[in-house]
C-alpha cells in the first residue's frame, strides 16, 4: 500500500458498512484520513470526575461519573416501571432515568459506588438536569468481562472524549480510532523538514498517536501545538498562492488625472476627510497604480466614511479612463448608494447632461425591477462608456451586461456575495478589473487573515467628526418592569426635544395567526408557562400597543419587508422629513438608513439579535450632532449567556472588540459560514481567535515558501496535502466571504 493510500481508504472497508454510514451521515467522516483527523474534543482522567454543574442543555454528552443510588418507581397504577440513577461528582447530580423494558440490565449494572461513562442529550425534568435512556460503559474492575474490556480499552490514564452523535458514542469513536491508528504511520507530513526541525515539532504520525491515545498531558500539548501548526500552515499556504497568482495577472494600471475629476470632487467637498480616511485612500490609490489587479478589504464601523472613500477611488478610475461599478447587496441600498452618491458629487454626476460639468461623468442604476425604457437607456450609457458610474445589485452580473471598459468593482458587504457572483463580474472586464471589498461588520484580524486571506486589509477606525457618543443600556423588563416604563418616557422626552426615534422587534407578525384563535391560547399558555416559548415581538403589535398606550398622542408609523416598495419609501421619506415621530421596524432599517434626526433606539426582544447585528442597528442613531441613546430590552435571566452578550454591547461603541466577543461566544462554526465549508473541515484544531500568534506565524512562513516555490516543486508532500484539502468544492471557500 503506498504512502497516500491508506489515508484515503474508505472507512466501511474496516469497519464495517453500518458504523461507516453512520459516520459518514452523523459526522462527515468518509475516510481513515478522517477519521484520524476527527480529534477528541477533551479529555478525562481516569478517577477525576466530570463537573457535572456545568453540563450544556440540549447537547449530546459524554460524562464520567460516579452512581450515588438507583431506585426503581411504579407508576400508572403499578402498569409501568421506571429506573432513576442519581449521578455525582463532587460538582452536581445529574439524574438518569429508563423506562419499561430497559430498566433490567442497568438496573442490575448501575450499582451505588460503580462508576461509568454515559452518554446523552441533556434536558430538564422538573427543574433538575436529566440524561433520559442515556447509553453507558461501566469503567471500573468488576466480574462483568465488559467493564474489564472497557478498562484494557482505556488502558491510557487519559480517557478521549470524542464529538459524538446520537447514533455513536464517544467510545464506539475511540474503538474505530484504535482500528485505524496503524494508518498513522502513512501520513504525509506538510511541514518542510526545515521547518519542522527549526520549530522543533513533533513528527506528524507521533502527533496523531499523541492526540488519540496520550499518556500524559504533556502529550496532549504536543500534539495540539503541532496539528495547529499543520492546519494554519496549509490554510496559509493556499492563500498565499492565490495572492501569488493573483499578481501574475495582468491589469490596467489606473491614476488619477491632474486637475480631473477627483480634483474637482475634492475641491467641491464641505469638511475634511479624517486621518484614517486619508491613509486608506492613499493605500488604495497605490494599488489602483500597479498593472495586477488590487485585492482589497475595507472594514470600518458603521458611519466611518467607506462609501466616500470608495467613491474617491471610482472617481480615480473613470479619470483613466475607466468605468467603475458597486455592487449592493438589496436594491434598497443600491438606490441608497446611487441617491447618496449623486448628492455628493452635484453636477459632476451629470457629465453630458445639460447643466453638467464638462469634468463630470454619468453615474446610472441598474436594478431588477427598473422599468425597460430606464433599463434600455442605463445598458447603452454603460456599453458606450457615457456612463462612468454604475450602481446596482447582482443584475449587474447578468450576460446581458456589457462595459466599455471595467475597471473597478467594489462589492458592498461582500459576506453576501459567493465566489461565482464575484467572478461572473471581474470577466467582464477586457483584463481583470481591480476589487475593493467593503463590510460593516467589523473582523478581528485573525479571522480576515483567514477567511479573506487573498486580500489586503485596509481599517477605517475613527468615526468622522461631528458624529455624536451613543449611550447604550440593558433594560431588564421582567425583572424590572418599571425600567421599560421609563424606557418609553425617555422616547417621548427625546420626541419633545425635537428629535425621532426607532423601535425595533424581531417578528413582523401576522394577521392570519392571531386570528386563528386556538392557536393563539394555545401559544398564550404556553408563554405563560415559559415565557422562554413565547414568540418573538412583532412590529405590528408593538406599534398597536405603543399608539394606545406608552406613546399615545405620537405619530407612530411602521416600516417591514412586506410592505410595497413604495409604501416603505414613503414611510421612510416622511421619517427623514420629521412628519414621523417614532418608526417601528424589522431590521429592514439595519444597514445605510441615515436620519441625523433621529437620537433614540428602542430594541425589544434584544436578546434574539446577533451581537454585530445590535452594532449595525445602534449605528442608525447618534448621526447628528445630537447624542444617541439605545436601550435593549430583554427578559433574559441575569445569569444568562444572552444577557452577557447584551452587557457586552451596551459596554463599547468598538465594533472589533465586539465582534471578538461575538467569536468567542459563537465560535468559528457560525462566523465563516455554510459558505466556509472547506475552512471547516480542515480547522479541527485551529481556533480562529485564540490562535493568533500561530496563524500570524505560518502566514509569514507561507509567504516565503511561496515566494520562492510558487508551484511547490520541490515540496511534494505539501502539494498532496494541498490538493486533498482543495478539491473542487473546498477551493471555493477561499473566495467566499
Amino acid at each position: 500500500m503506498d504512502r497516500v493510500s491508506s489515508f484515503d481508504e474508505p472507512l466501511k472497508k474496516l469497519l464495517g458498512g453500518a458504523t461507516a454510514k453512520v459516520m459518514a451521515e452523523h459526522l462527515d467522516l468518509h475516510t481513515v484520513g478522517d477519521l484520524l483527523h476527527h480529534y477528541p474534543r477533551r479529555y478525562e482522567e481516569r478517577g477525576k470526575l466530570t463537573a457535572l454543574a456545568d453540563l450544556p442543555l440540549d447537547e449530546h454528552v459524554t460524562v464520567v461519573a460516579q452512581v450515588a443510588d438507583a431506585r426503581i418507581l411504579m407508576f400508572n397504577n403499578g402498569r409501568g416501571k421506571r429506573l432513576e440513577v442519581t449521578l455525582t461528582d463532587g460538582s452536581g447530580r445529574l439524574q438518569l432515568v429508563f423506562f419499561g423494558h430497559g430498566v433490567h440490565k442497568p438496573h442490575k449494572e448501575l450499582l451505588p459506588g460503580r462508576q461509568a461513562m454515559f452518554a446523552g442529550k441533556v434536558s430538564v425534568f422538573n427543574r433538575k438536569m436529566q440524561l433520559a435512556h442515556p447509553t453507558y460503559q461501566l469503567l471500573d474492575a468488576s466480574d462483568a468481562d465488559e467493564a474489564t474490556e472497557a478498562v484494557d480499552a482505556f488502558a491510557g490514564r487519559l480517557l478521549p472524549i470524542y464529538p459524538a452523535c446520537k447514533q455513536l458514542d464517544s467510545w464506539r469513536i475511540a474503538k474505530a480510532v484504535d482500528a485505524v491508528l496503524p494508518s498513522a504511520q502513512d501520513a504525509v507530513d506538510p511541514l518542510p523538514a526545515s521547518l519542522r526541525e527549526g520549530r522543533g515539532f513533533t513528527p506528524l504520525p507521533e502527533a496523531l498517536l499523541k492526540v488519540h491515545r496520550p499518556q500524559t498531558k504533556a502529550d496532549v500539548e504536543d500534539a495540539k501545538a503541532r496539528l495547529k501548526w499543520d492546519e494554519a500552515f496549509v490554510l496559509q499556504v493556499a492563500l498565499a498562492r492565490r495572492r501569488y497568482a493573483d499578481t501574475q495577472l495582468p491589469a490596467v494600471a489606473r491614476r488619477p488625472a491632474a486637475d480631473g475629476l477627483l480634483d474637482a470632487f475634492d475641491a467641491k467637498l464641505p469638511f475634511t476627510l479624517t486621518e484614517g480616511q486619508e491613509k486608506v485612500s492613499k493605500e488604495i490609490f497605490d494599488d489602483l497604480a500597479t498593472e495586477h489587479p488590487m485585492h482589497r478589504l475595507l472594514q470600518g464601523e458603521v458611519g466611518s466614511g467607506k462609501t466616500m472613500v470608495a467613491l474617491r477611488a471610482m472617481l480615480t478610475v473613470v479619470d483613466a479612463g475607466g468605468q467603475a461599478a458597486m455592487l449592493a447587496p438589496t436594491e434598497v441600498l443600491a438606490q441608497q448608494h446611487h441617491r447618496s452618491i449623486t448628492e455628493m458629487m452635484g453636477e459632476l454626476a451629470e457629465g453630458g447632461m445639460l447643466g453638467g460639468s464638462d469634468r463630470g461623468t454619468k453615474v446610472v442604476l441598474l436594478t431588477g425591477s427598473m422599468g425597460m425604457a430606464a433599463r434600455r437607456q442605463a445598458l447603452l450609457d454603460l456599453v458606450t462608456g457615457e456612463a462612468g458610474i454604475v450602481i446596482g445589485t447582482h443584475a449587474l452580473i447578468e450576460d446581458k451586461v456589457q462595459f466599455h471598459d471595467l475597471g473597478l468593482v467594489v462589492v458592498d458587504e461582500q459576506h453576501r456575495f459567493g465566489v461565482e457572483q464575484r467572478d461572473a463580474l471581474r470577466s467582464k472586464g477586457k483584463q481583470p478589473p481591480h476589487l475593493l471589498v467593503m463590510t460593516a461588520t467589523p473582523i478581528p484580524r485573525t479571522v480576515a487573515m483567514t477567511v479573506f486571506g487573498d486580500l489586503e486589509t485596509s481599517v477605517l477606525d475613527q468615526l468622522p467628526a461631528g458624529r455624536s457618543p451613543i449611550a447604550s443600556h440593558v433594560v431588564p423588563a421582567k425583572d424590572k418592569p418599571h425600567f421599560l416604563a421609563r424606557a418609553w418616557e425617555r422616547v417621548r422626552e427625546e420626541v419633545e426635544n425635537g428629535h425621532q426615534a426607532y423601535v425595533v422587534c424581531p417578528r413582523i407578525g401576522d394577521d392570519a395567526e392571531e386570528a386563528d384563535g386556538k392557536k393563539g391560547k394555545a401559544k398564550k399558555k404556553a408563554a405563560d408557562e415559559d415565557p422562554e416559548k413565547r414568540p418573538p415581538l412583532a412590529v405590528l403589535e408593538v406599534a398597536d400597543e405603543l399608539r394606545k398606550g406608552a406613546l399615545a398622542g405620537l405619530t407612530v408609523e411602521v416600516l417591514h419587508g412586506r410592505m410595497h416598495p413604495d409604501e416603505k419609501d414613503d414611510v421612510m421619506r416622511r421619517f427623514a422629513a420629521g412628519d414621523v415621530d417614532v418608526l417601528v421596524a424589522t431590521t429592514v432599517i439595519e444597514v445605510g438608513v441615515n436620519v441625523p434626526n433621529a437620537t433614540a433606539m428602542v430594541i425589544m426582544d434584544a436578546d434574539r439579535f446577533g451581537v454585530s447585528q445590535l452594532h449595525q442597528l445602534r449605528g442608525r442613531v447618534g448621526r447628528g450632532s445630537a447624542p444617541g441613546l439605545c436601550l435593549l430590552v430583554s427578559e433574559a435571566h441575569e445569569a444568562s449567556p444572552a444577557r452577557a452578550r447584551l452587557s457586552a454591547v451596551a459596554a463599547t461603541l468598538d465594533g472589533f472588540e465586539l465582534s471578538r466577543i461575538d467569536l468567542e461566544q459563537r465560535r468559528e462554526g457560525d462566523v465563516l459560514g455554510q459558505a466556509q465549508s472547506g475552512v471547516r473541515s480542515s480547522l479541527r484544531m485551529l481556533t480562529v481567535i485564540d490562535d493568533e500568534e500561530v496563524i500570524a506565524a505560518a502566514r509569514e512562513e507561507a509567504v516565503a515558501i511561496v515566494a520562492a516555490d510558487p508551484e511547490l516543486e520541490h515540496l511534494p508532500e505539501l502539494r498532496t496535502v494541498l490538493a486533498a484539502l482543495l478539491d473542487k468544492d473546498r477551493e471555493e471557500y477561499l473566495d467566499k466571504g
